[in-house]
Order: C-alpha cells, then sequence, then structure tokens
C-alpha cells in the first residue's frame, strides 16, 4: 500500500471567459450543440470529462498537470494543479462526490474532494513500473479500478487505501473500462483486440474475443441491461456484448475512414462514439441500428472520451482546447 495525503493545494482560477452563443444549433427537436474555448493562461491538453456533482464538469489536463473544473453557467475555468511531474488521463465521478484520476506523470491514482479541493494520492507499488495509467471505474463494492496500457490492471480499495496491481493477460495494451449496473467491471485492450471481465475476488481478467479480429476495442460502456458497448478503433466499428446470451453484434460507423475512439452511453441506453476519422460524434438508435451525426465545428477536434449526465453529452476537445456539450 502508498497512501500520501497532501495539504490543500493553491487554486490557479483563471479568469472567467463570456458564455458564447452556440457553435452549433441543430434544428428544433434536434440535439443541440454548444462549445467554449477552455479559458485558461495554458495549453491543457485537455483529455477526459467528468460531470461534477456541483453542476459543473470536471476534466483531465494531461499537458499541464492539473484537475481542471469548467462552470457552464459563466463559462469559468479552474485548474487544480495535483503534483509537479503530474500528467492525469482519466477522471470520473466517485461515490464519494470527489473526482477520482488516473495520474500516469505519477504512476498513482489521484483523488480530489469536493468542494474542499483536498487532494490524496495513491501511489502503485514501487515494483510496478510505469504503468502507462489509462482509466478507471468503481465497483459495486465502492472500489475503484484502473487500467495501465503498459499492461497492467489494478484496484484501490478505498476503504483502507490498498493499491494493488496485477499484470493483464496477454500484456500491453489495457485501456477503456467500466462498471455495469450489477457492479462488475468490463475492461478492453487496444493493443490485444478483446474485452475482459475482471473477478472482483481475485483481480484476475476473464477474456472474451470480440468476433472481428483486430479491431482495437478503445473504450467500453455499459447500458442499462449490462450490455458492454465497444468503440474499436482499428475497425471503425460500435460493437455490443451481452454477457448473458454471450452474443455479439457490430455495426461499422458511416464515412471512409472511420475512427472511433471513445464510447458512452447515456440515460436512455443510447450510446455515442467519437470519429476522428469524420471529425464528429456519432449517436447510435439500438431500435432503429441508425447513426446520427454531430459534426464538430472545428478540425481535428479529437474527441477523446465521452460522459454526461441526464441532457448533456460532454465532449473534451483535445485537439483545439475546447469543452463542448450536445443537449439531446
Amino acid at each position: 500500500m502508498s497512501l500520501h495525503l497532501t495539504r490543500r493545494p493553491v487554486l490557479a482560477v483563471l479568469a472567467a471567459s463570456c458564455l458564447p452563443l452556440p457553435a452549433s444549433l441543430r434544428s428544433q427537436g434536434k440535439p443541440a450543440m454548444q462549445s467554449w474555448k477552455l479559458a485558461t493562461s495554458v495549453r491543457t491538453g485537455i483529455h477526459d470529462v467528468a460531470p461534477a456533482p456541483d453542476g459543473g464538469v470536471w476534466f483531465s489536463a494531461q499537458a499541464s498537470g492539473h484537475l481542471g473544473w469548467f462552470e457552464p453557467a459563466t463559462g469559468r475555468t479552474e485548474l487544480v494543479p495535483l503534483s509537479r511531474g503530474s500528467s492525469p488521463h482519466g477522471v470520473i465521478q466517485g461515490p464519494d462526490k470527489a473526482a477520482w484520476l488516473t495520474d500516469g506523470g505519477q504512476n498513482a491514482i489521484v483523488r480530489v474532494s469536493w468542494p474542499q479541493r483536498a487532494i490524496t494520492v495513491f501511489r502503485l507499488p514501487a515494483d510496478t513500473g510505469y504503468a502507462n495509467l489509462n482509466t478507471l471505474a468503481f465497483d459495486g463494492d465502492g472500489d475503484v479500478w484502473f487500467t495501465g496500457q503498459g499492461g497492467y490492471v489494478g484496484r484501490v480499495a478505498v476503504r483502507t487505501g490498498q493499491v494493488s496491481v496485477k499484470e493483464a493477460p496477454r500484456g500491453r495494451g489495457p485501456y477503456g473500462i467500466c462498471a455495469t449496473p450489477s457492479g462488475d467491471v468490463w475492461w478492453c485492450s487496444l493493443a490485444g483486440s478483446f474485452i475482459a471481465q475482471i473477478d472482483r475476488r481475485t483481480g484476475d481478467s476473464r477474456i472474451v474475443e470480440p468476433p472481428t479480429r483486430g479491431q482495437g476495442a478503445r473504450r467500453v460502456w455499459s447500458d442499462s441491461r449490462g450490455r458492454i458497448w465497444v468503440s474499436e478503433w482499428n475497425s471503425g466499428q460500435l460493437s455490443m456484448h451481452d454477457p448473458a446470451s454471450k452474443a455479439w453484434r457490430a455495426w461499422r460507423v458511416p464515412g471512409n475512414n472511420p475512427m472511433i475512439y471513445a464510447v458512452y452511453v447515456d440515460e436512455r441506453d443510447r450510446p455515442w462514439v467519437s470519429d476522428f476519422g469524420g471529425n464528429a460524434v456519432w449517436s447510435f438508435d439500438p431500435g432503429s441500428e441508425k447513426f446520427e451525426r454531430h459534426p464538430l465545428p472545428r478540425e481535428s477536434g479529437n474527441v477523446r472520451q465521452i460522459l454526461g449526465r441526464k441532457g448533456e453529452v460532454w465532449l473534451p476537445e483535445s485537439g483545439t482546447e475546447h469543452i463542448t456539450v450536445i443537449r439531446t
């Protein structure tokens, strides 16, 4: 176990930006898109986003080493410094209403209490080596699991602070991770092109092979029925695995060269994916099996993760330093 507590950090509060007019409005009855340029004095390298409990939106500032907080009502951005050498990748809201991050620069999981902004660092065991930490998810017992693209899957036992890490099957590649409504945890391997379910007691992983070989499973998300939706980077597909029936379905995203990075399933059980190749976000209707395109208003938006809350789908544009919402 490695548990390190830091004092409340000095906050970097940036000047508020004016709330701009929507960058792109769809016709009446269609989702509306609105964007803001992050009001910061440094390039943040915005990577992942997560709705915060106060109505704001957190983001991982991978380039600058901060937890970012964005206030939609004012356009204000605040940066909370994590530590020297920090390089956070994933961020989610925990059951404790705190922000939890994977910090590749510190080789640690970081918790930022909210609104106190006190920082706790859970360092990986010293013999782990560089894990290249990616994403994280809470299981049904309240523990947080994480992936490391260097070939690791691990857990922070929140009650004790103990950090345990296991080498992933087939080595490097663990990337996206999610929890189902029943509290089970699934992850996927970008390099290995598979998904896997974690045995929460032992920490071992059971591989499930997708039907498309070499598809590059990048991120995973569960719907309300516990079905696992997968963004396939190499194949340009959105796929779905039903653990109950062990069945697979897959749909190729429209376009000449779809490059599907992120996947998120909203409260209506509608999947959303980001497409680097088409510079767009797509929503998918499982009933009609049709995609709807939501083009990004700037070139090379590079949306690396999607998360939301009821009626809102939030997008971090790592290529343009914008944060965008689609209101459904």
